[in-house]
């Protein structure tokens, strides 16, 4: 179980170098407890943003929360379709360079909705049938 708690600080006048910040309007804090009952261990995070929004708490959690659930329904699908935890790549830019292709891949064959099959699917397809990997990198 987890609870999250956002405050939006909007008096930035004590704020050294604040007027280097273009826009800033707030600084926000999400505490987030959370307790695991398998274990009984109850963690405790803080979390800073800088903000050019409202300082309005409510309407910045929910921006923050949707964020983080596509952040990481992103890297669940190419952690399942491409096995990105699994890379071994470490030299030089291979890493970021692998990850940045997957992520092409993965919007392109997003974008190809003929047929109704997972992203791991379609992958599958498009090495098997090469008119079907066409169609993909024409979308």
């Amino acid at each position: 179980m987890e609870t999250r708690r956002c405050q939006v600080y909007s008096e930035l006048s004590h704020l050294r170098h604040g007027e280097n910040w273009k826009g800033l309007r707030s600084i926000v804090k999400i505490s987030a407890t959370r307790y695991i009952k398998a274990t009984g261990i109850q963690q405790e995070e803080c979390r800073y943003y800088i903000s050019s929004l409202k300082p309005e708490a409510e309407k910045i959690g929910r921006c923050i929360r949707g964020h983080w659930g596509i952040e990481n329904s992103l890297h669940w699908t190419l952690d399942v379709a491409f096995h990105e935890d699994q890379s071994r790549k470490r030299e030089g830019n291979a890493a970021e360079n692998f990850s940045i292709s997957n992520r092409i891949a993965l919007n392109l064959i997003k974008n190809e909705k003929s047929k109704r099959r997972s992203v791991k699917g379609k992958r599958l397809d498009a090495g098997w049938d090469n008119d079907y990997l066409i169609k993909i990198l024409k979308n």
